[in-house]
């Protein structure tokens, strides 16, 4: 096991690296579209939205471990975390597509099936992507080559991100003929059904590595002990709530920003004057932000070998929140001065990204070799739960937010609504970026810390394959 080579072929790193463009074909779209799918196309109230978010929370507080528990504990032929890729990755895309289905129904009817199809598709999304994650912890042992991997899985996420951003407002026009409803479902579709190729993909060019120790029994209630008593994972899944709370308000909020505070341009380039639409202007936002994520995410190697693992992600996401909250200043007309401050918090946000979940990896390292155990899913699954707790804080405050300023769905907005769409695009969503900023600086994993576990821990394991040999 141990003798293998610690790097990783392209092919497999690329093949990799799809399972994440997949997932964001379907997160993506959740991330920038989905409130505005449910308050302007489904219908749904605001207040009412902010309330749903919140409570399918309880399913995941209870989903996320049980799912890291029945994966740690799964063994196939394939592998521990493999075979869900392949199991799940149909049901994943049928579920997306029902979410943005919008039913004949009453509006009590619309918000029951609102309520159940998100629920589905919290599940299916645990179900492929705590296993996915926890693949990249059991591919290598290598925490340098686990950094190079994430590159690779971030740099496909964002690609997933491009998509999603240039296509589907353009699909939803194109595909719907004038009826948005039916443009948002077909959408979905195409998306889905490429989705599912892609996780078979992923499936078929992975290799699963590193296994637990030899020796170790498994029980649900040492796995969680050692996950609670875990520092290091604790500061890391704290500080994804606010990253994720920051980046599903600010990109949510990029829709009604465009569509109700900056409109229609007339913009001087070059000389000459040209006529902007809003449609426009919104996917080549997203889209210029995207393409500076990935730069961020080339780089990010070389910063964390310069600056350290910690020191970028906290340094980074702190910039971030600062360039965001720079928007509060803009007027309409400003649009220039918006994609400048897009390309500087883009850029800074992709090392972030990177470095999240290559210190989740460290961090299943760390509790090995302080615990002489071993339980990636479940850390992965509660890391995953941390993400879609910041998902739902931040999805719940951008609709709560709204509903506060007084947002109404496709009128002129108030004075105060204007003003709320404009905050949910600038000083709200800059605050939990400063916030979890400020929680990793007391995270202890060092590079060099990192380096002298994986020496370590590969001593261990050679010692116990000796063992088992004799």
């Amino acid at each position: 096991m141990n003798s293998e080579p610690q790097n990783i072929s392209l092919k497999e790193k690329v093949g990799y690296s799809l399972g994440d463009t997949a997932s964001n074909l379907i997160f993506q779209t959740i991330l920038f579209f989905i409130t505005y799918f449910y308050t302007d196309v489904f219908g749904i109230a605001p207040a009412t939205l902010a309330t749903m978010f919140l409570i399918t929370r309880i399913w995941d507080a209870v989903n996320d471990p049980i799912m890291g528990a029945i994966a740690d504990r799964t063994n196939t032929r394939w592998g521990k975390f493999r075979p869900y890729l392949l199991w799940v990755a149909i049901p994943f895309g049928l579920v997306g597509v029902a979410v943005f289905t919008t039913p004949d129904l009453s509006m009590t009817g619309k918000i029951i099936y609102a309520y159940v199809t998100y629920i589905l598709l919290d599940f299916v999304y645990t179900a492929i992507n705590v296993p996915y994650s926890a693949l990249m912890g059991v591919m290598t042992s290598n925490a340098r080559v686990r950094t190079i991997l994430s590159q690779f899985r971030f740099a496909a996420a964002f690609l997933g991100g491009l998509i999603i951003q240039y296509s589907v407002l353009r699909f939803v026009r194109v595909l719907g003929k004038g009826n948005e409803a039916l443009g948002w479902q077909l959408t979905m579709v195409v998306l889905s059904a490429l989705a599912i190729v892609m996780f078979f993909i992923t499936f078929a060019t992975t290799k699963e590595r590193v296994k637990p120790p030899r020796e170790q029994k498994s029980y649900l209630k040492e796995d969680l002990r050692d996950l609670f008593r875990n520092k290091p994972w604790l500061l890391i899944g704290f500080a994804t709530v606010f990253q994720l709370t920051y980046i599903t308000i600010r990109n949510g909020s990029i829709i009604y920003y465009f569509r109700y505070f900056v409109g229609d341009q007339q913009l001087m380039l070059f000389g000459n004057t040209y006529m902007f639409s809003r449609d426009n202007m919104t996917s080549t936002f997203l889209i210029v932000g995207t393409l500076m994520n990935i730069l961020g995410i080339i780089l990010s190697g070389w910063f964390s070998r310069v600056f350290g693992k910690r020191n970028t992600y906290t340094g980074f996401l702190a910039a971030t929140g600062l360039f965001t909250a720079v928007f509060y200043f803009f007027s309409p007309g400003d649009v220039i001065s918006m994609f400048i401050m897009q390309i500087l918090a883009s850029f800074t946000f992709g090392p972030v990204s990177v470095l999240q979940w290559a210190m989740y990896t460290d961090t299943a390292d760390y509790s090995e070799w302080k615990n002489h155990r071993r339980a990636t899913a479940l850390l992965m699954a509660a890391s995953l739960f941390m993400l879609k707790m910041g998902v739902a804080v931040g999805g719940a405050l951008l609709a709560g937010l709204l509903a506060f300023h007084g947002y109404v769905r496709g009128v002129e907005q108030t004075v105060e609504g204007l003003l709320g769409v404009k905050l949910v695009m600038s000083l709200y969503p800059a605050i939990p970026a400063i916030i979890g900023a400020g929680v990793m600086l007391f995270y202890p994993l060092t590079n060099k810390m990192m380096v002298d576990i994986e020496e370590d821990l590969n001593k261990r394991r050679n010692k116990s394959e000796k063992q088992e040999q004799a």
